[in-house]
């Protein structure tokens, strides 16, 4: 606002606190069409840290369980790929979405913790591009509103071992 001296500016989607990458920022007149540069496709790269749960289901979060059973490359493989498509998914509670007018990370940050709908999301595309236990790197092609915070928790659960995010990177 400063830099462009003006009160009009908008982005295209809200990135995690830790993530890298691309966000689109609107300024001025340009930022009443941030609903159109909201692309349908995402594209992340992400670091998957297995045998680690944490309340914000991301490194920078409270552990809140930990595992030394890791499974074998292939169980992971199975596990990963078994998310393509469209799925359901239950939004975190670190997150950006509003109940009642309140952002949820706001209330998680007062200890509070409301119920919320799973949503349908589509995984286009999850591909490993490196194994090395604990860790797992990810690229991920899905639909808006896919929280890859939650698909690497959603993994490490299906995998009996716990999982959270390590790193994002927005491509797309």
């Amino acid at each position: 606002r400063r830099l462009y001296g003006t009160k009009k500016v908008g982005h295209a989607g809200t990135l995690d606190p830790d993530a890298t990458g691309v966000l689109v920022v609107l300024v001025g007149r340009a930022a009443k069409a941030a609903e159109f540069a909201v692309c349908e496709r995402k594209e992340y790269r992400a670091g998957l840290l297995l045998g680690i749960t944490t309340d914000t289901q991301d490194t920078s979060g409270k552990i809140l369980s930990s595992s030394d059973n890791i499974p074998p490359k292939e169980e992971v493989l199975e596990a990963v790929n078994s998310f393509s498509g469209e799925i359901m998914q239950i939004p975190p509670m670190y997150s950006a979405l509003k109940v009642n007018g309140k952002k949820l990370y706001e209330l998680a940050r007062e200890g509070k913790e409301v119920e919320r709908k799973a949503r349908r999301i589509t995984i286009h595309e999850i591909r490993i591009l490196e194994i090395s236990l604990p860790e797992v790197k990810l690229e991920v092609t899905c639909s808006k509103g896919t929280y890859i915070r939650t698909l690497c928790h959603d993994i490490g659960n299906l995998l009996g071992t716990g999982g959270c995010m390590e790193e994002l990177t927005c491509i797309i």
